[in-house]
């Protein structure tokens, strides 16, 4: 917890204590978890599309309604503050960003989140999940912003979650975590207890050793993705599927079956 505390002062210049963190065996597993604490059969999550499928799933099996929010190619597939101020009602608990995106690439600025956080401080009923898991795989020069770092002042109404898995490339090591307000942590140990008790201290000791010393290793492996992502994204385009050029993450999502972008 120490060093993931020391690693959001450092990376997103966000404070906290040890009570409002907890480590879970991987990013999806915070996430449930969060879900399970506190959705109703009326909660709404929002989901900005396109999403990572899971999303959808956890929310139906925990009996909470997945909103989707188509965001438009056009813009880059970015969720803008007009199309959430219309999908928020009295019923949303939560809004699910994903920063960089999962599947298309998608990267916000300040700027843009600060907009987004205009809209959530006129809603205090939602709570914000910002899954920051590609936080390191970015391109074009451009540097993650967190969400809760555009928004301090949301601290009580935001979960940061990420972990290992893509940054250090250790998926099978199933190590995440998450931070947010101390009473909702509270709700998500409580969920632990009976679960999965404590992430493996095998896989602790390892994430341990990421986020100490892990930052020439992921800067060796961001290069490659980006030549990836040159490659990949010339090639759909030239073979007529149109593709938003990705700005993070390693994925690209051509319109295929489409009339196009």
């Amino acid at each position: 917890k120490l060093a993931i505390i020391a690693k959001f002062k450092r990376e997103n210049t966000l404070n906290f204590s040890q009570s409002e963190v907890i480590v879970g065996n991987g990013a999806k597993q915070v996430i449930f978890d969060a879900f399970m604490a506190t959705l109703e059969n009326t909660s709404e999550v929002l989901l900005c599309a396109p999403y990572f499928g899971q999303y959808k799933d956890m929310v139906l099996v925990l009996g909470g309604r997945p909103i989707v929010i188509d965001c438009p190619p056009n813009n880059g597939f970015r969720l803008t503050p007009e199309l959430l101020e219309a999908a928020i009602t009295p019923h949303t608990r939560w809004l699910l960003l994903n920063l960089p995106s999962n599947p298309s690439g998608t990267s916000y600025n300040a700027q843009q989140l600060s907009a987004l956080g205009d809209v959530v401080r006129r809603h205090p009923h939602v709570l914000v999940m910002s899954d920051e898991i590609y936080e390191h795989i970015t391109f074009d020069s451009k540097k993650h912003v967190s969400f809760l770092s555009a928004n301090p002042d949301l601290s009580g109404q935001v979960l940061v979650v990420n972990g290992v898995s893509k940054a250090y490339a250790m998926t099978g090591w199933r190590l995440g975590f998450a931070a947010g307000p101390e009473h909702l942590i509270s709700a998500l140990r409580k969920i632990h207890q009976y679960t999965i008790m404590s992430a493996p201290t095998p896989a602790q000791h390892a994430a341990l050793a990421a986020l100490a010393g892990g930052d020439a290793a992921v800067e060796e492996m961001r290069l490659r993705y980006d030549r990836r992502r040159v490659l990949i994204h010339t090639g759909l385009n030239a073979l007529g599927l149109a593709c938003c050029e990705p700005q993070g993450a390693f994925y690209a999502f051509p319109a295929i079956g489409t009339s196009g972008m």
